[in-house]
């Protein structure tokens, strides 16, 4: 996987996946989703990231709910990588499953501010705050959840390995 650089939008403990789509737009097609992201929280968040910006968060990000579309619309939206302390398991398993990077870092919220700039490189976990020159190391993915993400996502990698069930 190439490094990922990006603008560092910062998040605190406990956002729900209520908080990432509301569940008004759950039916919605995803370019409308999309529209929705953090709505309730960063109403002009959808409008203004760029592609390859990085999420950073402390706790529990993704908490809640099971909706795949809580990560699948931040991967539609370009988001680079979503980085917390700890995450909402289905939420993480989800965004495995589509082809979003997400990694934990101890502490990282508290080495980030809002717009700073980042470099990840998900396969050794390293995640470098550019702007203050801090380095992090998170924990780091199984070799089979990188080959997913290298892939795109878990149909596109059950397909590579031929399996006929996809």
């Amino acid at each position: 996987m190439e490094e990922i650089r990006g603008k560092v939008w910062l998040f605190p403990d406990n956002i729900d996946t209520d908080l990432i789509v509301p569940g008004q737009y759950l039916d919605a097609p995803v370019q409308e989703i999309m529209q929705h992201v953090f709505e309730s929280i960063r109403p002009d968040f959808a409008k203004t990231i760029s592609k390859n910006d990085i999420i950073i968060a402390g706790v529990n990000f993704g908490c809640g709910s099971s909706r795949e579309n809580a990560a699948s619309v931040l991967k539609e939206l370009g988001i680079g990588c979503v980085i917390a302390e700890s995450f909402g398991r289905i939420f993480f398993r989800n965004a495995i499953a589509i082809g979003l990077p997400v990694l934990t870092c101890r502490d990282v919220a508290q080495n980030f501010s809002e717009g700073d700039l980042a470099t990840v490189e998900v396969k050794n976990a390293a995640i470098n705050n550019t702007t203050k020159s801090i380095s992090l190391t998170g924990n780091c993915l199984s070799e089979e959840m990188i080959n997913i993400l290298e892939k795109g996502g878990i149909l596109e990698y059950l397909a590579d390995k031929g399996d006929e069930s996809v």
